[in-house]
């Protein structure tokens, strides 16, 4: 199967590169980056740091929809929409793991799927979204008693906070127990504050060095507390799982899949 990529000289992009070079039944057949990117024409294992392969990154303008199978998309939210119609102008399935999202461009993302099969997902690594289950297991035992935090920690130049992560694992919580995260998200806490209201969610968030990614998520009581967290230490985790996701959406029908769908998994 030929996967192109959107962005190959991001962070993502790169390790997308080395993921798709150690896949034994997918392949990487087209990198795109912006037309007056410094990268156009730089091969990709160059660019990569994985030894010189047979591709050259290509300005997005030349990119043709027989170029690929499915496209993968781990860009910025500014170009997002511009993507998303070149796919469904071209009835091209992609995979997407831009975070930070707007209220408008998750409204696009609604619209592409009615044309073009999906699978979008704030995180493509496997215990990521295994935890996504096991929050939604303790919310229904101890949502109603518990305190419930979330803390991520994630590299400097990650520009999202909280990450979409920690926001899926919140919405999954706040689902699991019938609230609008909207409105019971706490993001800050600083001063002197009234007595914490335990119908809120918290949020914490940590910006250093070289951090790849931490997720905890805090269910804590008077005498006892449940801390379910999951740790990477290498973006080829998430790189590999959106590999497996877009082998997985090559020939499915439109709409938005998600890794609860990529992974049968029982939420």
């Amino acid at each position: 199967m030929k996967v192109g990529l959107f962005g190959a000289n991001g962070r993502m992009g790169r390790v997308l590169i080395e993921a798709l070079d150690l896949s034994d039944d997918a392949e990487l057949s087209v990198a795109t980056v912006r037309d007056d990117s410094p990268w156009v024409g730089l091969n990709v294992g160059e660019l990569a740091g994985i030894g010189k392969k047979e591709i050259d990154c290509s300005a997005l303008s030349s990119l043709s929809g027989s170029d690929a199978d499915v496209m993968i998309d781990f860009t910025l939210p500014s170009v997002i929409e511009s993507n998303l119609s070149w796919c469904v102008e071209n009835t091209m399935p992609v995979v997407i793991g831009t975070t930070g999202l707007n209220d408008e461009q998750l409204a696009a993302l609604d619209e592409a799927a009615k044309h073009i099969p999906i699978v979008f997902a704030a995180n493509y690594s496997v215990g990521v979204n295994l935890m996504l289950s096991l929050v939604r297991q303790a919310a229904s035992v101890l949502g109603e008693t518990a305190d419930i935090e979330i803390t991520e920690a994630h590299h400097r130049f990650k520009q999202d906070a909280p990450s979409g992560t920690a926001m899926a694992i919140g919405e999954a919580i706040a689902d699991e127990l019938g609230r609008d995260l909207k409105t019971c998200a706490v993001y800050g806490r600083e001063g002197k504050e009234p007595e914490r209201d335990q119908g809120t969610i918290g949020f914490a968030t940590v910006r250093a060095g070289d951090i790849v990614g931490e997720h905890t998520a805090l269910f804590a009581d008077i005498g006892e507390r449940l801390e379910i967290t999951h740790k990477a230490s290498s973006r080829l985790t998430f790189a590999k799982g959106a590999v497996h996701a877009a082998k997985w959406l090559y020939g499915k029908q439109p709409g938005l899949y998600s890794m609860v769908d990529v992974l049968n998994l029982k939420l």
